[in-house]
């Protein structure tokens, strides 16, 4: 049975020293600030300097993609709350108490992008009461990317940070 042993140890199913762990984090941040309320944000940008077809694609899908969410929040927004609450519980028990280290992993992949969800419901919220247009709607989809974009390189600090001191706690090379 040694070969188990053999196994596990070249293929390392931690989630910190996982290469592929990094990876989805920087795909989720990425796609995350670039998707600004169910819009690609290279159409804000076209649709600011050409106006035309863009501008009004981009209407289009602001109009859509807030209606939609603010249909999602208003139907099952405390059903959605409730169920967070739960896997959150269950993640910050698993990875805080027991230190299961792929629960830790979750809880910081999971817990900014509910912070980014409440952003995006806000902002969805804000341009639909104010029906936003033009340069006020560019102004707040703009905005909106920037605090997502801060968001995700605070996340990305604290999930690097707390991922290299797990991988020194498991090789012993800080003390315990």
């Amino acid at each position: 049975m040694d070969w188990y042993k053999t196994i596990f140890d070249l293929i390392d199913i931690r989630s910190f020293s996982n290469l592929w762990y990094w990876i989805a984090l920087a795909v989720l941040w990425s796609t995350t600030s670039h998707w600004i309320l169910g819009v690609p944000f290279d159409l804000v940008t076209k649709a600011r300097s050409n106006g035309g077809q863009a501008e009004q694609d981009l209407h289009d899908l602001v109009g859509i993609n807030t209606r939609r969410m603010l249909y999602i929040a208003r139907v099952s927004g405390l059903w959605l709350i409730a169920i967070g609450a739960f896997v959150f519980t269950v993640l910050v028990v698993l990875g805080f108490v027991y230190w299961i280290e792929f629960a830790q992993a979750l809880f910081l992949l999971l817990l900014p992008m509910a912070i980014v969800g409440a952003l995006s419901l806000s902002t969805a919220q804000q341009v639909s009461v104010q029906q936003m247009e033009g340069d006020a709607l560019y102004r707040k989809l703009s905005r909106h990317r920037m605090k997502v974009q801060a968001i995700g390189m605070v996340s990305i600090f604290i999930t690097s940070l707390w991922g290299m001191w797990q991988n020194m706690q498991v090789f012993a090379i800080w003390p315990q």
